[in-house]
């Protein structure tokens, strides 16, 4: 499940947003304080933040340059009462993805999460690398390895793979992994998911993947 770390000191505000969030299908998460936010995105995991800019206890704008300094490529939307073009402009500057003055409507808000994932997915791990258990995916130099050993993968295969990465003992159904790898609706006469899955699990190791009989499958973390 898409998880979304909300960094908002209003108590008020951050409840509401979770909670239009969670009805919509999404894990949230609502933290009061810049550090606590930053604790988040450290422990992986989180695909989107949505970041006010009056936080208690730090700037939120030095929240978003130590996020970007580091390495971390996850979506930010800002959604702050700072709505001067000064303001705007240097959120953007420092890394943010998209801008939003309060008050705000939660239509909007939603429509640019939902903008900000399909075309800017986040990465759930530290800069461009991917790592579950003994697998690790360079997202900038396409390489993928098992241990210590570099596995070639095709195009497709990559794509599969990062998906799976991405979502970490997620179940996904087969339907999701043909819109999201391929960019087709769902066909119920199409086995392509199944026979690149299989490709990985020779490439990859079958232990990684799981069968979900009926579903889909899903990435695990499998050990020597």
């Amino acid at each position: 499940m898409t998880h979304i770390l909300i960094a908002e000191d209003e108590e008020r505000i951050a409840s509401f947003v979770a909670k239009g969030l969670r009805v919509h299908g999404y894990e949230a998460t609502a933290v009061l304080t810049g550090e606590a936010a930053l604790e988040h995105v450290e422990a992986g995991g989180i695909d989107l933040l949505v970041l006010d800019l009056g936080l208690g206890d730090m700037d939120g704008f030095d929240v978003l340059r130590f996020l970007r300094a580091e390495g971390y490529e996850l979506p930010v939307i800002v959604l702050t009462a700072r709505s001067s073009v000064t303001d705007t402009v240097t959120g953007l500057e420092s890394g943010a993805d998209d801008y939003m003055a309060k008050p705000f409507r939660f239509e909007e808000l939603l429509a640019r999460v939902r903008l900000r994932l399909r075309s800017q997915p986040a990465a759930t791990a530290r800069g461009n690398v991917l790592a579950h258990g003994r697998l690790q995916l360079d997202l900038r130099t396409r390489r993928m390895r098992v241990d210590d050993t570099e596995v070639d993968l095709s195009a497709r295969e990559f794509a599969l793979a990062e998906t799976f990465m991405r979502h970490p003992g997620d179940v996904l159904t087969r339907e999701r992994l043909l819109s999201e790898v391929w960019g087709y609706d769902f066909d119920p006469g199409s086995n392509v998911v199944d026979v690149y899955v299989r490709y990985l699990r020779r490439k990859l190791g079958a232990e990684h993947f799981d069968t979900i009989r009926g579903v889909g499958y899903r990435l695990v973390d499998a050990q020597v």
